[in-house]
């Protein structure tokens, strides 16, 4: 295959490295490369290339090539119109039985981000000393020679003084290539500090599946077999896993199942549902109990998975405890010992004082969703979860598909299909001595500790605190961190209070960040590498689920990459090796030879052939017909190349009943290995369970801890000087924060229910606007008791009263001309994190963006 060349940046041989550039001059540097591009938002040149594509046919002079949509979490597999070298259009690979044709909004984006005359071209360098939000970085023009030298300078002087721990890693939007950058290469090295982003994403959605049915991860739902859908917290049709997909079916959906969405506001999914509960934010616990509560009084659990009383009278009534012994289970495991400790006094009438929702209508949407019976669907998102204890209502809102039975069940939930790709080698041998010791220290994120559990999948102290890694770098503890690396990422405007990430970025001494755009995290930064985009220019793949299958979707080079950005995961590693082995420390480099092509047999050359390799050789069991497994089947590498796209076997359901992975092997009610898990971590520590959830914020005490249970919201703020719950929520045209420099994306803002085009509004209901003197249009400032944000009023019947609900994605103060008013200075609109408190669900380490915290409104 034609290897693609990277696109020689214009006047890049006369750059002047003694040149200084104000903040106007930040955009200027990276624009110069791409002179020929910097038309007036670069839309001349996209426009001219639609007309073309549209009066020419495919087969003259365009050609569709697959590739991979990373602007969200779905996943998407795409192919790209690429004409006369440059891409134009995109949609979705009908190869994919995954996402199939579909598309979302974003990845129509792409375009405008792929050709944005923002866009870094070029390796820059800081020439400020000074660090800080209203210090201008001063950024100069450098050749990757100078970029990759001082890297490997700051690397290998940590190392030579024997402290490479206090190397760091910072990872965000990712492929399957991660582990050259992120693990081997940070191990290799000797530091034990490789951050994801993963904390202040969703992990906590993971934590309720693991603790009942033995499963960390996203889970996928079958929608078209189900006749009735509760979803909590989550907006499908804008902002969840698979958005493509589920918008291209919801009208099939709609017609033959039940759907109740459980939100604050009305979201996009809400808007086409057939029943809209605003609930009060933090309350989806005391909702779940309720409706657990009536299934087991009403007798609506599934008999087949769950089984029965032994006398086959329903002895859950309200109030009364059932004797474990009477009950026979088959299945599942402690429902009994569920329905004692935490749901019998849980009725409707309880759940009602809470969640603000009629008795009537939480007894109807219970009823009717057990007698859907095993086709029934209670879908957990962000809202429910992501909150200070967010952990047991991840738990009680998923153990509702297990009282149902639709657990791994047609028309329930289905984890993940089973996929071939394989790992790359072990690294170990490539440790030295330095390095061992180095990779054992304690991590700069502080999980494990007594008050940080952190447990992923059953394991202590092992799943990332993302945001509280900026408190260990602030206050050097456990030690402080010298060098950094960090790739697409940007935790000062990502992460819930983000002037704490300001302070600590200001205060490593040497960080470099790869990005597509001069981000806010850039800003801090000593060197800046350009990244290539994923869905245009690089090589990678990743993997998602839905619809019942599995897929593994390539990414390639379908354009050459714009100035000289190179490959994030693969291209730069290999090129900061090369460097450390001039340096006498080719471990790292000798590594990197052992991936080698799979069809040849030979090492890589180059860090072209490296990034190659690098894909051949993870996704040989799915093209290599001599170790075909299962699945769609090809006859070599570049079959699969052009197809672009692999899938699994349709999905086995009801294999995993009685075969989980639990303690037990059942759905556990009541979770042995969560029990086991917590007294472990409690043992390493030398107290009790009890203690530990008391020191990380829980309420729980005793054998309560060990089942799905309503605990209640922990939200910042007195309610007379806060009088207003703050609602976050995401936007449909959102690639993870990065859109907003898209005029496309400003223009039409108003997809998302409530929101205005070229605005950043926060919606109001009108009865507490009428108390506040407030009217549409009227500037205002958000004020918590961390800190603050200025955006527009909207009045809007769609949220509850007593909260205010704003749309995550504006308040750039960098990233480009149009996401920012003045860049470096003014931001357009407001960042909700600025308000959001640094708080955090410290059993799964998840970071808390959902009834965080209270707000006051001011007019300005």
């Amino acid at each position: 295959m034609k290897q693609v060349e990277p696109l020689k940046a214009e006047g890049a041989s006369k750059r002047k490295h003694d040149s200084r550039f104000t903040r106007r001059g930040f955009l200027k540097v990276s624009a110069a490369a791409g002179a020929a591009l910097a038309l007036e938002r670069g839309l001349s040149l996209e426009l001219r290339a639609f007309a073309q594509a549209d009066r020419r046919p495919a087969d003259e002079t365009g050609r569709w090539i697959p590739s991979t949509c990373q602007g969200c979490t779905s996943w998407c597999s795409k192919e790209v119109y690429v004409l006369d070298g440059r891409a134009v259009k995109v949609r979705g690979n009908k190869r994919s039985k995954v996402n199939g044709a579909a598309s979302c909004p974003r990845a129509h984006l792409a375009l405008q981000q792929v050709y944005d005359p923002d866009r870094v071209k070029v390796p820059m360098k800081r020439t400020n000393p000074k660090k800080g939000r209203n210090e201008d970085p001063r950024f100069v023009p450098i050749s990757w020679d100078e970029a990759l030298t001082t890297i490997a300078d700051r690397i290998m002087a940590l190392r030579q003084k024997g402290e490479p721990h206090k190397y760091m890693l910072m990872r965000g939007r990712y492929t399957y290539m991660r582990d050259i950058l992120y693990d081997a290469m940070t191990k290799i090295i000797g530091s034990p500090n490789n951050i994801s982003h993963s904390a202040i994403c969703a992990e906590a959605e993971k934590f309720g599946p693991f603790y009942t049915e033995g499963y960390w991860d996203y889970r996928q739902y079958d929608v078209l077999n189900t006749k009735y859908i509760i979803i909590w917290g989550a907006d499908p049709l804008a902002a969840n896993r698979q958005v493509s997909y589920y918008s291209s079916v919801w009208g099939d959906i709609v017609g033959k199942a039940t759907i109740v969405v459980v939100e604050p506001r009305l979201s996009a999914t809400a808007a086409k549902a057939d029943e809209w509960l605003p609930i009060h934010p933090g309350q989806d616990g005391a909702l779940a109990s309720a409706i657990a509560h009536v299934l087991l009084t009403q007798g609506l659990w599934s008999r087949e998975f769950v089984g029965d009383f032994k006398e086959g009278k329903n002895l859950f009534v309200a109030g009364q405890e059932v004797d474990p012994e009477s009950f026979e289970e088959k299945h599942t495991h402690g429902i009994v010992k569920f329905w004692n400790l935490a749901l019998k006094d849980r009725t409707p009438e309880w759940a009602a004082e809470r969640t603000g929702l009629p008795v009537e209508q939480i007894v109807r949407v219970a009823t009717d969703y057990g007698k859907a019976g095993s086709q029934s669907i209670s879908w957990v998102g962000g809202g429910p979860v992501m909150q200070v204890r967010g952990a047991y209502a991840s738990m009680i809102c998923h153990c509702l598909n297990g009282i149902t039975g639709a657990c791994d069940n047609l028309g329930g939930t289905l984890v993940n299909n089973k996929e071939y790709t394989s790992h790359f080698p072990k690294w170990d041998d490539f440790m030295d001595e330095t390095a061992k010791k180095g990779s054992k220290m304690a991590k700069i994120d502080h999980r494990g500790r007594k008050d940080f559990p952190c447990i992923n999948a059953g394991k202590p102290g092992t799943a990332v605190v993302t945001n509280r890694a900026a408190d260990g770098i602030l206050n050097a503890d456990p030690y402080d961190i010298q060098v950094a690396i960090a790739y697409m990422n940007n935790f000062n405007f990502s992460a819930t209070q983000p002037e704490r990430w300001n302070q600590a970025l200001a205060k490593i001494p040497f960080l470099v960040h790869i990005t597509t755009h001069a981000s806010e995290f850039s800003w801090f930064a000593d060197i800046v590498l350009p990244d290539t985009h994923h869905l245009f220019e690089k090589w990678g793949w990743v993997k998602s689920a839905g619809n019942g299958f599995r897929h593994v979707t390539l990414m390639q080079p379908v354009i050459k990459p714009l100035g000289e950005a190179k490959i994030d995961e693969t291209e730069i590693p290999w090129l900061i090796a090369q460097k450390l082995a001039e340096r006498g420390f080719d471990n790292l480099l000798r590594y990197f030879k052992t991936i080698k092509d799979p069809e040849t047999g030979r090492e890589p050359a180059d860090e072209k052939e490296f990034a190659l390799f690098c894909v051949k050789h993870t996704t040989q069991n799915l093209w290599d017909p001599s170790k075909y497994q299962g699945g769609d089947k090809f006859n070599g590498w570049e079959e699969f190349r052009q197809a672009g796209v692999w899938n699994s076997a349709p999905y086995p359901y009801r294999k995993r009943w009685s075969q989980m992975n639990t303690v037990t092997k059942k759905f556990e009610f009541y979770s042995e290995t969560l029990k086991a898990a917590l007294e472990e971590h409690a043992k390493k520590h030398n107290t009790t369970v009890d203690d530990i959830l008391e020191v990380s914020g829980y309420q729980a005490r005793g054998e309560l801890a060990f089942v799905p249970h309503y605990e209640e919201p922990s939200t910042l703020g007195d309610p007379k000087e806060y009088p207003l719950l703050f609602v976050d929520h995401k936007s449909r045209l959102n690639r993870e924060g990065r859109s907003a420099n898209c005029t496309w994306y400003q223009e039409f803002k108003d997809v998302d229910p409530g929101d205005s085009a070229w605005d950043d509004v926060a919606k109001i209901n009108p009865l507490d606007a009428a108390k506040l003197g407030l009217k549409n249009g009227d500037k205002i400032r958000i004020v918590s008791p961390t800190g603050k944000l200025e955006c527009t009023a909207k009045l809007w019947e769609g949220v509850r009263p007593g909260t205010v609900a704003k749309c995550y994605g504006q308040g750039h103060w960098v990233y480009g001309r149009v996401a920012s008013k003045v860049f470096g200075k003014i931001p357009r609109g407001g960042n909700n994190n600025e308000v959001i408190p640094a708080v955090y669900d410290r059993l799964s380490g998840s970071t808390v963006r959902h009834a965080a915290t209270r707000v006051r409104i001011e007019k300005i």
